[in-house]
């Protein structure tokens, strides 16, 4: 070997190396250690790994995913050319051009029939002719367009139109009701609608009140039922179809967006006052799905049914991550009555929900068992606890169970969901290890937000611990700040716990024309503050135990989260929904239930109580009482602290919504509404606990 490269082999080698001093000595020692590298400031924890938030002089308290721990992730592995929405679905008609991708069920003299479906070749053939359309029609480039319709295909693929031709989408929540729609429209300065003909109605109540609005264009709709307009507006109203067959006829090339560029803007009501944009680029969305990827593998054989609202960031971001993989999406028909209906129909083998949804699963497969007589009960349980016993362990259930018990039970969501996933609020650990045992297949939770392009973090593959929601993502990085009025800190043992912050390519732009807001979330060193509490279990898992803005005190001065006392009470047989009130006056905790009127009219037949109807057997004390009861036992398990029990209840026959104002559009208690909305109730529980205890 010649002796020049030789010594430049030796050089480098040793330029990775440094001598040890000897204290004392007159020259350095001859032994060697290793130069600090990149990973001498990593700390394995299992599914996460540890760094410092500065090298070398920083605590010890970002998280990442052990999956990529010195790079966050921006876009997918096997495709880094992948950067903005628009090259992913060309990706995804490229690829999957024959595969099925958008199904729908379609009616034929007035029944339902199975579903129909448009390949990704046709989606994408459409896409170009609606972005064409919206050209031909005078909407410019980086223009803002309103989406005003729940999920079908055409949601879709006007999204698609938009990132193709550099539009902005910016969905409108039908849920809302016209005053928050109506300043959306004017805040965005929308330029065009996409609605069905029952918004449309909505529109017209304040066509004058939209000055930004040039184009209306109705899905579903028929030219000779389209409304005339005035002379005074400026609006145009075309149908769906209509502008398609525009768009056939007046091609245009795509105008390309940039990663850097706004994707959309999607708007928040949170829990009071106007909503607030959150702009999220391309970058962001693709580098949320490109993370997700990594640990969540999808096929073009896969079906996945969409009923969450396309509104929302959870289906939105999914979207991305379906048209990657090139699975094929089934739309519900509508009306979240006929869900299982549609279930059935389709088949799916992804099914992606809310613990609402879920909690009802559960109560109705354990009402349906205690129904069906001790025999069957008793096989029921059997196979529970085996199946279950051998998940925790690692090991294969036996097949027999879900020969005898458990495939009709699948067979409610279709029999052939393989993976499940939770978000919006806390799912209960019992409840996911029951859809996992009966169910079959992955159930996985995850935490997000709509700031941060949907996840935040998610279990990961193989991890039979339930009660956390995973690793951080591999696109961001976590750490907790310390919360000292909560005695929240991030020295906590045995569990470091603090306020959930948030850095990395999945954050959003900040919001839409409100620099005030963006300041209190976003602080200078690009971390997201969610408000949210959680804490790190072993493992690097993290858990969500607590909201920083949704506390209160008691009188007697303990603090109470009430969203982690109404996830426990969630699992009661009686309950639909639940509401915790307390405050600084009083000394004990309030509920109201909405209760679930099937089995409330099941308990009063078995304990022969008779009624008028439902509202009486609401009031009715025997009523109350078995449902306190039932909340009593369900507080015990999960180990609540005496203060943290209701101590009166009052049950409701309306549900939580959000045409009534109690919630959010992600399914969130608004508190200080649902405070006045039952305020005469609360008041009344509280008069009934005085006069209680002045009895003794």
């Amino acid at each position: 070997m010649d002796s020049s490269i030789a010594e430049r082999r030796l050089n480098a080698i040793h330029g990775h190396l440094v001598p040890v001093v000897v204290v004392g000595a007159a020259s350095h020692s001859n032994d060697l250690r290793s130069n600090p590298t990149a990973g001498e400031f990593l700390c394995e924890k299992g599914y996460s790994v540890v760094l410092p938030e500065k090298l070398q002089t920083g605590k010890w308290n970002v998280y990442r995913s052990a999956c990529s721990p010195f790079k966050l992730v921006t876009r997918f592995p096997d495709h880094p050319d992948i950067g903005t929405l628009h090259e992913n679905f060309v990706h995804a008609v490229d690829t999957f051009r024959d595969y099925k991708y958008l199904g729908t069920r379609i009616r034929v003299d007035g029944t339902i029939g199975e579903y129909k479906w448009m390949t990704y070749g046709e989606a994408g053939t459409a896409r170009a002719a609606i972005g064409s359309g919206l050209l031909f029609h005078g909407i410019p480039k980086g223009s803002c367009v309103g989406f005003y319709f729940i999920n079908r295909p055409e949601w879709l693929i006007v999204d698609y139109a938009c990132s193709a031709y550099s539009l902005v989408s910016v969905p409108l929540y039908d849920t809302l009701g016209p005053d928050a729609v109506k300043y959306i429209v004017n805040h965005a300065d929308v330029k065009a609608i996409f609605c069905v003909p029952q918004t449309l109605n909505s529109l017209r109540g304040f066509f004058n009140e939209i000055p930004s609005v040039h184009l209306i264009v109705v899905v579903g709709g028929m030219d000779n039922e389209l409304p005339s307009l005035p002379p005074s507006t400026d609006i145009q109203i075309v149908t769906y179809a209509k502008l398609l067959s525009e768009g056939r006829g007046n091609p245009q090339p795509f105008s390309p967006p940039n990663p850097n560029d706004v994707a959309t803007i999607c708007y928040t009501s949170g829990t009071t006052g106007t909503p607030k944009g959150v702009v999220l680029t391309h970058g962001n969305l693709i580098a949320n799905a490109a993370g997700c990827s990594i640990a969540t593998k999808f096929y073009p054989s896969d079906i996945y049914i969409s009923y969450l609202p396309l509104a929302h960031i959870y289906e939105r971001g999914y979207q991305v991550l379906l048209a990657y993989f090139g699975v094929a999406v089934g739309f519900y028909q509508g009306d979240n009555m006929e869900l299982m209906n549609d279930l059935v129909a389709l088949r799916p083998t992804i099914f992606c929900s809310v613990p609402r949804l879920y909690n009802r699963i559960y109560a109705g497969i354990l009402s349906a068992v205690k129904s069906s007589g001790s025999l069957k009960e008793r096989l029921f349980n059997a196979a529970y606890n085996s199946k279950r016993q051998a998940i925790m362990n690692g090991n294969n259930p036996s097949p027999l169970w879900d020969k005898l018990v458990f495939n009709k039970i699948k067979a409610k969501l279709g029999g052939r969901v393989r993976f499940f996933s939770s978000g919006a609020s806390p799912l209960s650990p019992d409840i996911l290890d029951f859809l996992k045992i009966c169910f079959g297949g992955r159930v996985l939770e995850g935490y997000g937000m709509t700031e941060s392009s949907c996840v935040i973090s998610m279990m990961d593959e193989g991890d039979n611990l339930s009660g956390h929601v995973g690793s951080p993502n591999p696109a961001c990085e976590i750490k907790l700040v310390d919360v000292p009025e909560m005695n929240y800190t991030s020295d906590d043992e045995p569990h470091p716990r603090g306020e959930i912050c948030v850095r990395g390519p999945i954050i959003f732009q900040g919001y839409y024309k409100d620099e005030v807001h963006t300041k209190e979330v976003l602080d200078e060193d690009g971390w997201l503050h969610t408000g949210d509490i959680g804490l790190w279990l072993p493992g690097g898992r993290l858990k969500v135990i607590d909201r920083k803005k949704n506390i209160f005190k008691l009188a007697q001065g303990e603090y109470i989260s009430p969203e982690k006392i109404e996830n426990v009470y969630a699992k009661c047989r009686f309950i639909s929904q639940c509401f915790i009130y307390g405050d600084s006056l009083n000394s004990s905790l309030v509920a109201i239930v909405s209760v679930d009127q099937d089995v409330l009219k099941t308990w009063a037949a078995t304990e022969g109580i008779k009624y008028k109807d439902l509202e009486q057997l609401c009031n009715d004390r025997t009523a109350r009482a078995a449902v306190l009861s039932d909340m009593d036992a369900i507080g015990r398990e999960a180990q609540l602290r005496g203060f943290e029990f209701a101590k009166a209840v009052t049950l409701e026959l309306e549900q939580f919504t959000m045409e009534n104002g109690l919630l959010t559009p992600t399914s969130k208690i608004k508190r200080h509404q649902a405070k006045e909305y039952f305020a005469k109730a609360i008041s009344n529980m509280y008069a009934e606990l005085t006069t209680s205890d002045a009895s003794f």
